[in-house]
């Protein structure tokens, strides 16, 4: 099961259903864990009720217990990382306990190589001190008894979502070590987190071959390996994520809002669209954002380029390009001397297609937010 922490990634939307908080951190239940309840109850049930020569309802009442004792588990792993996190400043958005397990949901990177060490290792750390607590119970016990079943798979299930957590490779914990570790050689965060991701889909590759090796070899069960796979899958998903973001973030510095923006061509309010994008055709204004503007001049919408696009060559000599316009109170801005990493938040934080960039009070042009994708991801193709 997978346990990792995650940065800030704007506003996301809200992960599940909230359960409540604990020490102040609140805590999601997302709808996917609805199947690991299943599985787990009726995959566990089966066994214990084999093992005691339990009745089938009883075996699956044993199996639900066992659940909420495991998703305890995954919620004092993912603690480990949001308590130390917050020891260093990091402020958490919350805890969120889905099909793979869970993961931990931070305001912001860690600010050191060390920090993110830290951070990262208190999850499998507690999750190994579980495991062992857990093994202790289990020798303490009588052999045969429900106890001693719940002892020794709650040991076993620790000890393996903590060895499982620290394989080197972005997104799993040992990852976020592995690029603490390469941070502090190379003091290239954005190096680091590549090498972490491109360990990640090594692991994930890894982790599929040799539970399918496992599965043909040693008849494991296939529901099983059908969800190791899936695992694996969503580790392969994640290394490649985090290789993406690092590589924009890399060129986040490229981020000049005065050199992005477009100029604005203002045309009376009023006006048909095909007579506006006509004047602003013959001023040599092709690519500026339309702007709509009152009798005193001043700008009060922004043409939506989408919505103008939509409507029929036919008919914009009758349509008004205040009907496809959006007044400029709406629109988020940005303020021209904002940073890279400042404009990425910004726009995380508030979505849109486009945003006012301003000085003070004056409106120095539009930020078209392809333009922004285009600049981070050149390689990628944009639809306009």
């Amino acid at each position: 099961m997978e346990g990792n922490s995650r940065p800030r990634r704007g506003t996301d939307r809200r992960p599940g259903l909230t359960v409540g908080r604990v020490f102040g951190v609140p805590v999601y239940l997302n709808p996917s864990m609805l199947l690991l309840v299943a599985l787990v109850t009726v995959m566990y049930g089966e066994f214990v009720r084999q093992q005691l020569a339990l009745s089938q309802l009883t075996g699956y009442l044993v199996g639900l217990v066992f659940v909420v004792l495991l998703l305890g588990s995954v919620l004092l792993h993912e603690l480990g990382h949001a308590l130390t996190a917050r020891r260093y400043g990091i402020g958490v958005r919350g805890i969120t306990l889905e099909l793979l397990g869970g993961y931990t949901e931070m305001e912001r990177d860690a600010p050191t190589p060390r920090v993110d060490l830290l951070v990262s290792l208190a999850g499998p750390a507690v999750s190994l001190v579980l495991g062992l607590v857990g093994i202790g119970a289990t020798l303490a016990l009588p052999d045969g008894t429900l106890a001693n079943q719940f002892a020794f798979q709650l040991a076993a299930s620790n000890v393996l979502v903590g060895l499982f957590n620290i394989l080197p490779g972005l997104p799993l914990d040992g990852g976020r070590a592995l690029r603490a570790g390469v941070w502090a050689v190379t003091r290239d965060r954005h190096l680091a987190t590549e090498v972490a991701g491109w360990s990640g889909r090594a692991v994930a590759i890894g982790t599929a071959v040799l539970f399918t090796l496992l599965t043909w070899v040693s008849g494991l069960p296939w529901l099983g390996l059908a969800l190791v796979l899936l695992v694996a899958f969503t580790l392969w998903q994640g290394a490649g994520q985090t290789i993406r973001a690092a590589r924009i973030s890399r060129r986040f510095p490229l981020i000049d809002l005065a050199q992005l923006a477009r100029p604005v061509y203002s045309v009376p309010s009023g006006t048909p669209l095909s007579e506006a994008q006509r004047r602003g055709a013959d001023a040599g204004q092709r690519g500026s954002a339309l702007g709509v503007a009152d009798s005193s001049g001043r700008l009060v919408a922004l043409v939506d380029r989408t919505a103008a696009e939509a409507v029929p060559v036919e008919r914009r000599p009758w349509v008004a390009v205040d009907a496809v316009a959006r007044g400029v109170d709406a629109v988020p801005s940005l303020a021209v001397g904002l940073g890279g990493e400042q404009v990425v938040h910004a726009v995380q934080a508030h979505p849109g297609a486009q945003y006012l960039v301003t000085s003070g009070e004056d409106v120095v042009g539009v930020l078209y937010i392809a333009d922004l994708a285009q600049l981070l991801e050149p390689k990628r193709k944009m639809t306009q």
